[in-house]
């Protein structure tokens, strides 16, 4: 489907992060016309500034979030099978030698985590002795025992880009750069403006219309006619920082600080390891991130007191931050502020049966299939279409990779492709999973993928990008579709930003 001057379709969707694009993909394949508009790129707010896990949450089984972590714990399982390519099993240590929590509160923790949701491919939980096993190198100190339990990583901006390309492989518009001006309800549906940044504004008629605008989630109903405003938002900043590698191993940690709030210690694209994250209130407009002196300071603090290397600010390779849109839900401390989303939806007030607008408020990375799959039985009805969910066992673009066994998916690229590096193989397998040959196409050298832009990006693999993914910037590239802007050269950035302005020659 393309857009024109007016489109009409079942389903406009604002917003192109994680439950947008979730959303997109659900009502596509059950064959609804769907149209999605983003005011900026794909993932380029909350949902690429994750701590980029896919987790039950083990933290909020202390604030009575059963429902919550059990629904995670099944989608972890799911999610994993669904793209194993940019989803892969973490252990993560928890030490318990600074712990405010008792050993006997956190096992019982651990106990509920392992079963509330059952397990399939991960371990269960094990106790270690820090001093005799490898999981105490590098902390400053090595006594006492830990937990060590298993969840997954994510490479969460590439999730919602591959949502957002089964969705357009169903048939839906993805139109990024494009803002939703206004809409209003007419002749039993809506009628929409929208903007895109290069254009002149367009008229869109859509039967319902869906707000996954996150942190802009208030600003969207503002815009909307009559929309109903009695649900609140509240929005929480969350910082990262990345730093050179604090220890060795391809485990995460799991930090409990004195004021009971956690920090997390991820492995990161080899040289790094991520630290985060934080939460605080966030009042003014929604608008980008950038992390606060405080933060910074709470986080090297957290590194210090835990690690034996000594990190200062000086060491911070990058920051990120980003704005959660969560529910309302009253909580004095933003850290206890659920995490569960809710759907509202609204057809007028009782008794009228007007067209559909479905608000979605709040919500996690791990939950957003079923977010989708849930707005979905809410819609489907509305729209006269069978409640057909479909999502659960379908495999993400790239993901069907045979018993989702990456390293024996690497082997055969690493075949195919025998006179290119094995560490760009490596992570261009795991960035774009059985898609990559697509990608590299019948190259037989390096000097086949055309220009190099620095470190081991091709002209091949931009076009690629520019061609099925929607990049248009060089920080889409090197910071959104990748991470490699943390380790291409000085001016690579500038090299691909002249190298994407139409009629500029590789």
């Amino acid at each position: 489907m393309v857009a024109d001057a007016e489109t009409t379709v079942d389903l406009l969707i604002v917003g192109g992060g994680i439950n947008g694009a979730g959303i997109a993909r659900d009502a596509a394949g059950r064959g609804l016309s769907v149209m999605l508009v983003e005011q900026d790129d794909l993932a380029s707010h909350t949902s690429s500034a994750s701590t980029k896990l896919i987790h039950g949450g083990l933290r909020y089984l202390e604030y009575g979030e059963f429902r919550l972590v059990r629904e995670a714990l099944i989608e972890r399982e799911r999610l994993l099978a669904m793209a194993p390519h940019i989803i892969w099993p973490l252990a993560f240590v928890l030490p318990q030698t600074q712990s405010p929590r008792p050993a006997w509160m956190v096992r019982l923790g651990l106990f509920l985590y392992d079963h509330l949701g059952g397990r399939d491919r991960l371990p269960g939980t094990r106790t270690v002795a820090l001093d005799r096993s490898p999981f105490g190198d590098g902390l400053a100190q090595r006594g006492g025992k830990a937990f060590v339990y298993a969840d997954c990583w994510v490479e969460d901006s590439r999730l919602v880009v591959l949502n957002a390309i089964d969705a357009a492989e169903h048939g839906a518009i993805i139109a990024t750069r494009t803002r939703l001006v206004d809409a209003r309800r007419a002749d039993g549906g809506w009628i929409a403006t929208i903007e895109p940044r290069d254009g002149a504004p367009r008229t869109v008629r859509a039967r319902a219309l869906v707000n996954a605008a996150g942190p802009w989630v208030a600003d969207v109903i503002g815009r909307v006619a009559g929309a109903r405003a009695d649900r609140g938002v509240r929005l929480v900043k969350g910082s990262h920082i990345v730093v050179p590698k604090l220890y060795e191993g391809d485990h995460a940690f799991m930090l409990q600080n004195a004021d009971r709030r956690i920090v997390f210690a991820i492995p990161y694209e080899g040289r790094f390891t991520l630290v985060g994250t934080t939460d605080e209130p966030w009042t003014d407009a929604p608008a980008k991130a950038a992390i606060g002196a405080e933060e910074t300071r709470y986080l090297l603090d957290t590194i210090d007191r835990y690690f034996a290397r000594r990190t200062t600010e000086a060491d911070i390779a990058w920051s990120y931050a980003g704005i959660r849109p969560l529910y309302d839900d009253k909580a004095a401390n933003a850290s206890a502020v659920t995490r569960d989303y809710v759907l509202d939806l609204d057809t007028g007030a009782e008794g009228e049966e007007l067209a559909p607008l479905l608000s979605i408020f709040g919500g996690k990375i791990t939950t957003y299939r079923k977010l989708a799959e849930h707005a979905m039985r809410d819609l489907a009805p509305l729209l006269g279409v069978a409640e057909k969910p479909w999502t659960a066992g379908a495999v993400l673009p790239g993901g069907d990779i045979a018993d989702a066994d990456f390293e024996r998916f690497l082997e055969t690229v690493q075949h195919a492709y025998p006179a290119l590096p094995q560490t760009m193989l490596r992570r261009l397998a795991r960035a774009y999973g059985t898609r990559v040959r697509i990608l590299l196409g019948k190259a037989a050298q390096v000097d086949d993928l055309g220009t190099a832009f620095g470190g081991d990006l091709y002209q091949a693999e931009i076009d690629y990008l520019v061609a099925h993914e929607w990049a248009r910037t060089a920080e889409d590239i090197l910071y959104r579709r990748s991470k490699l802007g943390l380790h291409v050269p000085a001016g690579t950035a500038d090299r691909v930003a002249a190298y994407l302005k139409p009629g500029t020659p590789a």
